[in-house]
Formats: structure tokens, sequence, C-alpha cells
């Protein structure tokens, strides 16, 4: 079979972990008798540096047509100054509006020989398999009106949160198709004792809810799903919440994981484009080292197999040597290791 694939490389450490998970895609792709094609673009700081914009439309325009977008990371310090016009950041939201991709999922798996590395004690870890379902294109992110102006004499700045009905209710049904595969629980995080929108959200999550009886539904506000993450992550399963909310929960999941280096995401919408990319940043301060932590792009080619070119067999196989390779001790700078980003993936191919 056949598939086009965009890659975004982006800043800093991701150039490098993208080269890393394309090989492990050339490796599946001559295994299983599978044609993979690359078309490469900018986006983010680099793309500012040699365009003047974060994302162009001609890159858009390739996102769009493609089966699937890799992306590595974005953003720097070189860019970082806010009041500049345009930012790396500014390029990442608007792919995701360009691509209509509005669920983002995010999977937090505990592997047994990497508890060590996490800040929880193990008998915390036990058991920890969380899906986090993120809406991906509403909320104050991109709410209007937004901006900064002055007024009564003082300097302000506005940012809109706002939601749909249907925004929050195609999100809504996602979790519940996929907790539906795995235990049959989702967790709704709101802050409905104090936002509107929160209100509505928790809403449409009971209808939905009861369009759905064989799984169950569970309401929590925010404050207290960031605590219990911690204090006991184990009750989690599916779990599905706003823009701003799961941006947030979502890195503090990563440290159950040990690294942020571990852990995946796919952005998937209507369109039928996925948007495949590591949680985590560009790392400046490693870029250029050659150790970075390739896993988490890496399993989010597996996500990609898996969600948008229908693989099953191809994701299991990444998903599977990955855990071999950890379970053997292969290891980079981030859990404990001295494993170059070449290396690690080299590890991971062998065990395909």
């Amino acid at each position: 079979m056949n598939f086009n694939i965009t890659l975004l490389p982006g800043d800093g450490i991701g150039p490098e972990v993208v080269a890393e998970a394309v090989r492990v895609l050339d490796f599946i792709a001559s295994k299983y008798k599978h044609t993979f094609e690359y078309k490469e673009r900018l986006m983010g700081g680099c793309s500012i540096d040699k365009h003047g914009s974060s994302l162009t439309d001609e890159t858009l325009a390739d996102c769009q047509s493609a089966d699937a977008v890799l992306l590595g990371a974005v953003g720097g310090p070189k860019w970082d100054d806010p009041t500049a016009k345009d930012r790396p950041e500014r390029g990442l939201l608007a792919l995701r509006k360009g691509l209509g991709v509005f669920a983002n999922l995010r999977p937090v798996k505990v592997h047994p020989a990497l508890m060590e590395w996490s800040p929880l004690k193990p008998e915390k870890l036990q058991g920890v398999d969380i899906l986090v379902v993120r809406e991906l294109t509403g909320g104050l992110y991109f709410g209007f009106p937004k901006g900064r102006d002055v007024k009564d004499g003082r300097e302000r700045a506005v940012d809109t949160l706002e939601y749909y009905d249907y925004e929050v209710r195609r999100v809504m049904e996602l979790a519940f198709k996929l907790a539906r595969g795995r235990k049959k629980k989702v967790t709704s995080v709101d802050k409905a004792n104090v936002l509107e929108s929160s209100r509505l959200w928790r809403q449409i999550a009971i209808k939905v809810g009861a369009e759905n009886p064989d799984v169950e539904l569970e309401h929590t506000l925010v404050d207290t799903a960031s605590m219990r993450l911690i204090t006991g992550p184990a009750w989690m399963d599916v779990v599905v919440t706003e823009n701003m909310f799961g941006d947030i929960l979502t890195d503090e999941a990563s440290v159950l994981a040990g690294s942020m280096g571990m852990l995946p995401s796919a952005s998937l919408g209507a369109s039928g484009v996925g948007l495949y990319e590591p949680i985590h940043g560009s790392a400046p301060d490693i870029a250029g080292k050659g150790i970075a932590n390739p896993i988490g792009t890496i399993l989010s080619t597996a996500m990609m197999l898996r969600h948008s070119f229908k693989l099953e067999a191809e994701a299991a196989a990444i998903e599977n040597a990955v855990d071999q390779t950890i379970t053997d001790g292969a290891r980079t700078a981030d859990i404990g290791g001295k494993l170059s980003t070449k290396q690690m993936a080299d590890e991971i191919i062998k065990r395909l």
C-alpha cells in the first residue's frame, strides 16, 4: 500500500527525532511491503526565519493533501519575543485548525522498568494506562475577542473561552467510542462550578453518556483531577477535557512515564488527515547534541499507522519493539542511559 506523509521536523530537537522515526517507518515499509512517500516542509521558527511566516499557505496545502503529517517540535528562545507578530506556536494552532483536527489523543502508560524515573512511588504507578482526549480547536486558544488594549488608562489583555455545543459533542462521542475498546469508563474533566462553558460541557457529556449506557461516565473538576492524577492515577481510563485543561493535565501526566520524551500523540478530525507528534517541546538546550529521546516520536508513527493507515499489525510491531527495547535496558540520557538518539532508534529497529 502507498501512503503520502508530510514531514514537519520543526525546530530544536525536532529534526533529530523525526529523522529516526522515518528510519523506523522505512523499516516497516520494507518488512510489510508498503511504500511511504515523504514531503519535508518548514514550520515554526525555521519557517519564520526563511519565509517570514510560521506556517505558509503552501506548507498547509501540502499537509492537507497528505495522508498524514508527522511533526517534530516548534519554538525556542530565538522566537520568544511576546511582541512579535508571528511566533512558532501560531503556526501550530493554524495547522490544527487548517487540518480540522479537533481531538488530541495522548496515551500515558507507565513501563515497569521505568518506574524509578517517575517522582511518584512505584505503588502509585501500578496499573496506570490512561488515554487523554483533549479538545483541540476550541476554547481559550481560539476564542474571540482576543487581544490587548488600553482601557481607563490601564493596559488590558483579553482571551475568550468559547465553545459551541457541536464542538463538545464530537470530542465527547469520540471519547466514548475509544472507551468502548478499553475499560468502558470515561472521566469528563471540567470546571462546572465556576465556568459557563464548563456547564455546557457537562450538560452535553451527560447527554452523550445517556446515549452510551454501556460506558461508565464520571465528572471531575479540573483541580480535583490534577490532584488525583498524582495521588492515584490508576483510577483513570479515558479522560476527556477541553483545550487548556487538556494541555496542562497531559504535561502533568507525562511525569508518570518518567520523561516527556516517552509520550506520543495523535490529533484526529473529520478531514481524515491525522497530525502526529511527540508531546515534548523543541528542547533547545540539547538540540544538536544527538541525545534526544526518539521514543515519543517513534510511538507517534505507530499511532499514525493505526489511526490514519489502519495498519494495526504494523503499529503493534513498533509498540512491542519499543517495549522490549526498554525492558532490555536501552536508555537515552533522560531515562538514565547513555545511548544517542540514533543508537536508541537502532535498538528499536533491531527488535522489529
